[in-house]
Order: structure tokens, then sequence, then C-alpha cells
């Protein structure tokens, strides 16, 4: 199976699955913050917050460092992904027992704090199967991986569904996350064995030189962590539960549908790690294409949010989550940037820039803290929003600035006027209808979205052949690793 087409197939059956895990994710948050109300998702919101953190603090950069190195010709897949898999579980266990100290210094509830012991568990597996990503996005089965979360999330549901009818405490809201994240790893870890002899491997100079590679990488997630999450930790310090939750149940639509875009770069960024330096058309033209996707999903997005935005928080959050709507439509924006600094960033680790990047979210790390530490106080989750996008704007354009200058890449994408263009019919549509049905005024929006992209001809219809038709693109053709 040729490239184009294999990536095709993957995108259809990982956004499937990806969409309905988001809607499940949606549908756990409207039972959660039913139940819970403002301040209790608010204390929700809190613990997943450390989530993260944990993620970032024992990242290492192994995920995407090990990625591009068994995406290079005459990889030992074995052999890199042992060691990796063995430091990334290391590290996780090191956190999980770090967590009882941290625990016993936040000003949290006992609830709270118990939660954050959970979560620090979950994580236990989360960063299990996370680093096995990379051996999906390798041979382009990452098909296997989304399936997986769904699962996943279906058994959070479940669970959540269940705390709710029985009316049962806070602590199983929390637990139902670290269900869903040893199921998910369960599913990756087996159908991993397709691809690689997984086994734990102590190769300490191995791990060494392995670390003074990656390490720029892993404090990139620590940097994108502060900058990403750590306003709603700084919110829960400096303000109500009750603002944590108001502000939150907007960032929950950013979070469950910023996946599309790390799905798709983490699709073509091994194909981009092996391009980039040996044949620079076939770089350009993965990433042109991309660059397009991402313009293509952004305005309806967008447009969408802006209009809807008050149907959809009271669908998601409910009554008494108002407040919530103006939140979105400020983050939508963040939303958008988040597209293509995930784009850039990828070309950059990629083209081996991982060191420069790391100086731009530092830079952005520092500004976000330092804004959100002045201006919540005086303006709470208004403030929080408005400094996200800001941030996210920032990152975009200063790691394009870097992916032209050092990789003289500058993104082109054919028919952007006709893509705006279709993104203004669209508006003119929910301007004129509205007030109708939410669920009409999004179906319907869409519709007239994708027609417009039609008649326009923003995407030529051989951009859809050479993916769906027996030859496909068989420019792109590699073989791919059943190892």
């Amino acid at each position: 199976m040729v490239i184009a087409r294999k990536i095709a197939y993957n995108v259809l059956v990982s956004s499937i699955s990806k969409m309905l895990s988001t809607a499940l994710a949606l549908v756990s948050i409207g039972f959660i913050t039913r139940y819970l109300g403002k301040d209790g998702f608010g204390e929700y919101a809190t613990v997943l917050a450390f989530l993260s953190l944990f993620s970032a603090i024992s990242d290492l950069g192994l995920y995407q460092f090990s990625t591009r190195e068994i995406s290079r010709a005459g990889a030992n897949v074995d052999e890199i992904m042992g060691n990796a898999f063995s430091l990334r579980v290391i590290s996780s266990l090191f956190i999980f027992l770090c967590s009882f100290v941290l625990i016993s210094f936040l000003p949290y509830s006992q609830e709270v704090k118990y939660g954050v012991v959970v979560i620090a568990a979950s994580f236990v597996f989360s960063s299990g199967y996370q680093i096995l990503n990379g051996v999906f996005q390798k041979n382009l089965a990452m098909d296997k991986v989304a399936i997986s979360e769904f699962l996943g999330k279906i058994a959070q549901l479940g669970i959540v569904i269940l705390a709710v009818k029985l009316r049962l405490s806070f602590s199983w809201i929390i637990a139902s996350l670290l269900f869903n994240m040893i199921i998910s790893f369960v599913l990756v870890y087996f159908w991993s064995k397709k691809y690689v002899k997984l086994g734990f491997r102590f190769d300490f100079s191995y791990w060494k030189r392995f670390l003074q590679e990656s390490y720029p990488i892993g404090i990139m997630a620590i940097v994108v962590f502060i900058y990403f999450k750590m306003d709603t930790i700084l919110l829960s310090f400096l303000k109500s539960s009750a603002e944590v939750g108001v502000y939150n149940v907007a960032y929950k639509v950013l979070e469950n549908i910023s996946f599309f875009p790390a799905m798709i770069t983490g699709l073509i960024f091994p194909i981009i790690s092996q391009y980039i330096f040996v044949d620079k058309e076939k770089f350009f033209d993965i990433a042109n294409k991309t660059f397009k996707v991402f313009v293509l999903l952004c305005m309806p997005l967008i447009v969408g949010t802006l209009f809807l935005s008050k149907d959809l928080i009271l669908l998601i959050g409910g009554a008494g989550f108002e407040e919530s709507a103006l939140v979105l439509r400020i983050l939508v924006f963040a939303l958008a940037a988040i597209f293509f600094s995930n784009f850039f960033n990828a070309i950059l680790v990629a083209g081996n820039l991982q060191k420069k990047l790391m100086l731009v979210l530092s830079i952005a790390a520092f500004f976000n803290v330092m804004a959100n530490l002045i201006f919540i106080p005086i303006f709470s989750y208004v403030a929080a929003a408005v400094i996200s996008v800001a941030t996210e704007i920032f990152v975009v354009v200063a790691a394009g600035y870097l992916v032209f200058s050092r990789l003289s890449y500058l993104p082109k994408a054919e028919k952007v006027a006709s893509i705006l263009f279709s993104g203004v019919i669209m508006a003119s549509f929910l301007f004129a209808f509205r007030g109708n049905n939410f669920y009409f005024l999004g179906f319907g929006s869409v519709c007239v979205y994708v027609l417009a992209i039609w008649i326009l001809r923003a995407v030529e219809s051989s951009e859809i052949t050479s993916i769906i038709s027996k030859k496909g693109v068989s420019a792109y053709e590699q073989p791919i690793s059943e190892s």
C-alpha cells in the first residue's frame, strides 16, 4: 500500500475513533459538571492539571526522540524502544512515589489530595502507552492507538455514569480515569507486539547518550505544560474553585479538539523526519499539504465557535456555566494557533532544531506565567484565556520564523482566498439563521462550508484522487516495517 493511501486510512480510522472519543469525553464532562457543580468541577479540573504536570516532568523527550530515531534508515527498533520504554516506566514510577510527598504541601482539600495520588497512578499507565505510540507512528498504524483510547473512554464514561447514578464520591469520578488508562495501555501493549519485541533494557551507556540528545525535548515538555496548563493551577491558587470550573468547561472543549492537529502531525512526523534532509521536494510537498489541511479545518472551527459558543457550553456544562461561553470565544483563537504551532514544532524537531524551539517555548512560558500572575487576580479566567491566545500566537510566529530562517521552508497553500471566502459564507449562514436550533445551525453551517469549498474549488479533485485512487502517490512509497 502506498504511503499516501495508508496515511489516508489512518487519518480516517483515527479521526472517527478520536471524534467518538471526544464525544464520549464531552458527555463525561456533561455528567461531571451537572453532578459536581462549579466548585466540584473546578476541583476536578485542578486534579487533572496535575496529570499534565506529571507527564511533563517525566517526559524526558523520550517519545518524540524515540519516534524520530526508529524512523531513521537501519534503526534497531527493538533496542531503541526497549531502552526508551524502560526509562519511561522508571521515571513514571518515580513521579508516582513523589506524589505522596507533593500532596502534603498542596493547599487543597483531602479529596483533591487523594485525587492527585490517583492521577499519579493513572499516569504510570498512560506514560507506558504514550511511549509506544512511536512504534505505531513509524508503521502508520495509529488507528490501533485511537481505537484503544476509544475503548478506554467507554470504560471511563461507564464508571462516571455509575458514580453519578449511585451518588458516589468525588474519588470515583477521578478513579474513572485510572481505569481508562489501564485499558488503553493493555490494548496498545498487546498490539505493539506485531511491530517490536518489547522488553526491559538497561543499557546505561545507551541511556546516557539517549538523554543527552533527548533532554531538550524533555525540557520543552515542561515548558509547554507551563504555558498550556499552568493557568489552571494558578487559577486554583489565586481564585475560587468555581472560577476554575468556569474556565475549564471552555478549556475542555479546546483540549478535546486539539487532538486533531497532534494526530495529523504525529502521522506525518516520521515521513518528514525521513525526507527533511534527503529530499527537500518531497518534504515541501508533504508539509504544504498538511498546512492546507490545517487552514481548511481552522476556518469552520473559528466561525462555528464564535456563533454557537453559548449553545455549546449549555450542551456540555449545563446551566450555571454561562460565563464559559465568552471564555470559549476567546480560546478558539488559541485552538487555531495550536494547529500551526504543532505543525512548525514538528518540523523543527525533525530538523534537529529542538534547542532553538526550546528557547521559543521558554520565552512563551515565562511570559505566560508572569502575565497570569499579574492579571488573573484582576480579570480572573478572562485574563487566563486572553493570555493563552497571546502565548500560542507568539509560539506560531517564532517557530514559523525559525523554520523559514533555518530550514528555508515557507508554507504555501493553494486557494487560501477561496477557503477564507468559504468561511465568510458559513458565517453569513449562521448570522442569517441565528436563533434557530443548535443542531440545525451546526450541521447546516458545516454543509454550507463544504459546499462552498467544492464550488470555489478550494480543494482540487486531484488532491482527493491522489489518495483514494488505486495508483495512489507512488512518489512517497517506502517500505513499511512489520518487525
